[in-house]
């Protein structure tokens, strides 16, 4: 079956946000919405956020679920404003991410003084590995391509695939392997099962920055990528991949916003609870990373 895909790019950080339905039902989904951020003057908005919303309006589509591929160190997340603002409306969407969170959340937790356990759960699902769902009558997969993070799912959404950081465009490769729970070796094996899947799967990243000769773009195909992918394509060993990401990963900068987006979407975007004073507080441990 072949969803309606929407995509949304947020400059600011490279990122894409989707809108998908089965347009027969109504039903959509959200995958990886932005929450707006101003890191020098701490302001967050939810305008590029809304853009979704107001199209799903446009169209009469409900939005039943929340899509997150992994906790993102490079944006903060919208889920929960969204999730808040759509219950609000009378909608019941599910904020949903892989059982890997929870990983995820004990290794960071300590360092912003978060409970290793959520007290209180932000996420209203968490995706067994290859756990199966529907939006509307479209079938749908939660598959675990860890590697990048230990939570990365890829979405697989009718003949639609969403990918998350695991795979760029083919121009630009593939995702990081450094940060805590990374495993070049594990993403390889991730990106192998993907490529298992038929060529004219279409697949949609979660980020593209544009190239010298192009403008940012968000989808490719499963045979593209085999075919073409700069760091591996079908022909490309494990060993060959993993030299390569691990010399690039050795020259790559901490990401900009990790700190406040670790401690945001560790619990799906929802912000830290105000202090005594009413005002809310992320925090910068200093000379941890």
């Amino acid at each position: 079956m072949t969803p309606q895909v929407l995509p949304f790019h947020h400059r600011d950080t490279g990122t894409w946000s989707y809108l998908v339905a089965d347009a027969d039902s109504g039903a959509a989904a959200i995958v990886d919405p932005v929450l707006d951020y101003q890191a020098a003057s701490a302001r967050t908005a939810l305008d590029s956020a809304q853009r979704l919303l107001d199209a799903a309006a446009q169209r009469g589509w409900r939005i039943e679920w929340l899509l997150e591929t992994h906790a993102h160190a490079d944006h903060l997340s919208a889920a929960h404003a969204l999730r808040e603002r759509l219950r609000t409306a009378g909608g019941a969407p599910q904020l949903a991410i892989g059982r890997g969170i929870e990983q995820v959340r004990r290794h960071f937790a300590p360092l912003f003084g978060l409970p290793a356990h959520d007290p209180a759960p932000a996420f209203d699902r968490l995706f067994d590995d290859d756990e199966r769902f529907r939006i509307g009558g479209l079938p749908a997969q939660a598959i675990p391509v860890p590697g990048h993070t230990r939570d990365s799912l890829a979405y697989l959404i009718g003949d639609a695939l969403f990918v998350g950081d695991s795979l760029f465009l083919p121009d630009s490769g593939t995702a990081r392997c450094d940060f805590p729970g990374g495993d070049a070796a594990q993403l390889y094996r991730s990106i192998q099962r993907l490529y298992a899947l038929p060529d004219a799967t279409r697949v949609f990243v979660c980020h593209d920055y544009g190239q010298p000769d192009r403008e940012p773009a968000c989808e490719t195909t499963i045979g593209e990528q085999k075919r073409s992918n700069a760091h591996v394509r079908a022909d490309t060993g494990e060993a060959e991949f993993v030299a390569l990401r691990q010399a690039r990963d050795a020259t790559l900068a901490v990401p900009a916003l990790i700190l406040p987006a670790l401690q945001v979407n560790l619990r799906g975007g929802a912000l830290p609870e105000p202090d005594a004073d009413g005002q809310r507080y992320l925090k910068l441990p200093l000379d941890r990373l």
